[in-house]
């Protein structure tokens, strides 16, 4: 932060990250009709930055032009200086996230610099600037300059420019026709991922390397279908070549943001909520898939880390940590060999040996591109192998890396942490519930499910105003207008937890999100759906749509996921319709790129790959209830749904809500098994062994 003393107007804010530029003195204004306001009184153009809390690359420029007080001065003369959340403000971000692309021959990052007149059309856009001119590049000073000369002596030329921009802009993500979508073009992608996996590191294509674990689920849940047998490996390897890596938290546990090189080893330091939450699913679909303990152990070692450092009191999850501990990217996570010698004595070679240290280190600050002389610790080899260079056996080595991990977490307490980004966002927290109910029941692991359970019960309460979803939330306030994200993700989330409990409360609220998704967020005319909502009073200068799944999948995505959902819960065709439409808006995209819409193949696979309809009737302190729920949960069905039944008054919510049940009652007294599949229903069975069996299609 900035030692300049006077606040500007960000210091109302509730962002973390609007906060840490509070006393720049750059005077910042939030988004919003005041900041407008005042660029068309003062006829000045807007200069709008894009970041977030945990951005390594937004730090570095504050520290060299932000906290600058030339460049300030440059700034508040001749803009108007607008500071956007890019996690609080999904939409904006979104926007003019594509014009930074569109501008840039498809890249962009944050932070985000855009030009703008006083009614928001763009004038131009970049991303991260250095301050001074440097290696041919422009700086972030002679832009400004620029920028500033043309609007005072030739804004006739940025007129037609923004008019140009903005026409592009409101013609992206327009359905472009349909193509048909099938079962070839999961077969499509299982192909163009063999094609472009690193069968030496596992991943895709070369670096950075992010995790993309949606793409990896995508591999797993086809597999037996298409049939695919090297999906499963590709998916297998890339999971465990991660797990293994630099990207994630070998001590404390938990994930990295992504890997700026191919072999996993040096990552951007953040650490992300729907990282985890995503890469949850990844590792348990490897699980079920595999049944490798090494799979369900990496779930644990995310959740445990979430539970311990993300958790909000009131039970949902924060939205991040820093890459950066005292002004440095990775400071908080790497050893030098001293440092392991002095905390881990005689066991120091081979813990070093085992996580792949050296005495000159082994991580390269990428921007000097120097080494720093410390270690990242990561697992070069399989530890069996590690165990016989030192005439170990296995089991030894495993417990000295054990000891040696507990030990650098208690060293690691005393270093000053990264920043906590500690507000609540309803879509992320949606992903992270929905993550860990399902391995609560898997791995039967009650405090997860009791942490899932309270996490819904939070953004249900906190997060629901006057019939409204909201965004975010942070220290006792909620705030902004939820987005289609929101609806969607926390439904999914929903949809999960009744899947892990049973309950008819999760389904019902599930429903609501569903439909009040496709009454504030569904355009007809278009068959997608935009993320700001039609009661939304900020509108944008162009709508959102959504489509591509990039780290996070994308609102129509989501969206679908959840309508395939509930329309087969509840056969609800309306609802299965506007799933239906949005895929087919999407198609064009999908079928040439399919790689980029794994989240949306989820939905698909709904209609065009066999799923079941399971539903137990029994009564559930009924242990033959038990049992057969507890076989049903032992496969891996990425596209049946479980429905729980209980006979009497006790099932008068079920009913209600999903009516055909009404007729699937025990048999002669007993808890009976219901499974449907192609509109088709089998013969009611009462054990696990003959259940076991019609899921598994045999006689």
């Amino acid at each position: 932060m900035s030692t300049h003393r006077t606040p500007n107007a960000l210091a109302n804010e509730s962002s973390p990250y609007l906060l840490q530029h509070a006393y720049n003195p750059v005077a910042w204004m939030p988004w919003g009709e005041a900041a407008f306001a005042k660029a068309k009184a003062e006829d000045k153009p807007i200069f709008l930055s894009i970041g977030y809390a945990t951005c390594h690359w937004c730090h570095v420029m504050e520290r060299e032009s932000f906290e600058n007080e030339e460049v300030a001065q440059i700034l508040n003369e001749n803009f108007v200086p607008i500071k956007v959340d890019r996690e609080e403000r999904p939409d904006v971000d979104a926007v003019y996230m594509a014009v930074t692309q569109g501008m840039s021959n498809g890249r962009g990052g944050w932070p985000m610099s855009v030009w703008l007149f006083p009614d928001r059309r763009p004038i131009t856009a970049g991303t991260y600037f250095p301050p001074e001119d440097r290696w041919g590049r422009p700086g972030f000073k002679s832009i400004l300059r620029q920028v500033s000369e043309v609007w005072k002596n030739r804004r006739e030329e940025l007129e037609e420019q923004a008019k140009g921009i903005t026409e592009w802009l409101n013609a992206q993500g327009k359905p472009t026709g349909k193509t048909e979508l099938g079962i070839a073009t999961l077969k499509d992608n299982a192909e163009e991922h063999a094609r472009r996996f690193d069968h030496k590191h596992g991943g895709f294509e070369s670096a950075p390397k992010f995790p993309t674990p949606h793409r990896l689920s995508a591999l797993l849940r086809t597999a037996d279908i298409l049939p695919a047998p090297e999906s499963i490996n590709i998916a297998v390897r890339t999971l465990d070549a991660m797990a293994d890596g630099g990207i994630h938290d070998q001590v404390g546990g938990g994930f990295h943001r992504y890997s700026t090189d191919r072999e996993w080893l040096t990552p951007h330091f953040e650490k992300m909520l729907y990282d985890q939450a995503l890469l949850v699913e990844a590792y348990l679909d490897a699980w079920q898939v595999t049944g490798e303990p090494r799979h369900a152990a990496i779930v644990r070692d995310i959740l445990e880390y979430t539970l311990r450092d993300l958790r909000d009191e009131g039970g949902a999850f924060h939205s991040a940590e820093d890459a950066d501990s005292e002004g440095v990217e990775g400071k908080f996570y790497v050893w030098s060999m001293a440092e392991l010698k002095a905390h881990l004595g005689g066991d120091a070679a081979v813990v070093a040996s085992a996580w792949g240290c050296a005495d000159q280190g082994n991580f390269h600050d990428e921007a000097s591109g120097t080494q720093t002389g410390d270690n990242i610790l990561h697992l070069p080899r399989p530890l069996d192998q590690t165990a016989k260079l030192h005439g170990l056996e296995p089991a030894t080595l495993r417990a000295t890396l054990q000891r040696a991990r507990e030990i650098l977490f208690e060293v690691r307490t005393h270093r000053v942490r990264p920043l906590l980004d500690d507000k609540v966002l309803t879509d992320w927290n949606g992903l992270m519930l929905g993550a860990i109910a399902r391995a609560g029941v898997l791995l039967d692991e009650k405090r997860y499910l009791l942490a899932a359970t309270q996490c819904a019960e939070f953004l249900s309460r906190m997060m629901w105003r006057d019939g409204r979803l909201l965004h975010r939330y942070r220290k006792g306030s909620a705030g902004i207008l939820g987005f289609v994200d929101d609806y969607a993700f926390f439904g999914n989330g929903l949809f999960q937890l009744y899947q892990a409990t049973l309950e008819p409360r999760w389904l019902d609220l599930a429903a609501t999100m569903g439909r009040e998704m496709v009454r504030l967020f569904w355009h007809e005319g278009e068959g997608l759906f935009h993320t700001q909502g039609s009661d939304d009073p900020d509108k944008l200068i162009a709508p959102n749509r959504s489509l591509y799944d990039g780290a996070i999948p994308s609102g129509n995505s989501a969206a679908a996921l959840l309508l395939a959902r509930l329309g087969r819960t509840l056969q609800d065709e309306a609802l299965l319709n506007v799933a239906r439409r949005t895929l087919e808006s999407m198609s064009p995209q999908i079928s040439g790129h399919t790689p980029g819409f794994n989240y949306a193949l989820a939905a698909l696979e709904h209609f065009v790959l066999p799923g079941q309809e399971i539903v137990i009737a029994g009564e559930m302190a009924d242990s033959a209830t038990k049992a057969l729920i507890a076989e049903t949960r032992k496969h891996f069905l990425p596209r049946a749904i479980l429905i729980h039944h209980e006979p009497g008054t006790d099932g008068e919510a079920i009913r209600k809500l999903v009516p055909y049940v009404a007729n699937q009652l025990p048999v002669q007294g007993q808890a009976a098994a219901y499974v449907c599949e192609h509109y088709t229903c089998k013969a009611p069975v009462t054990t696990p062994q003959v259940l076991a069996r019609l899921i598994r299609g045999q006689p």
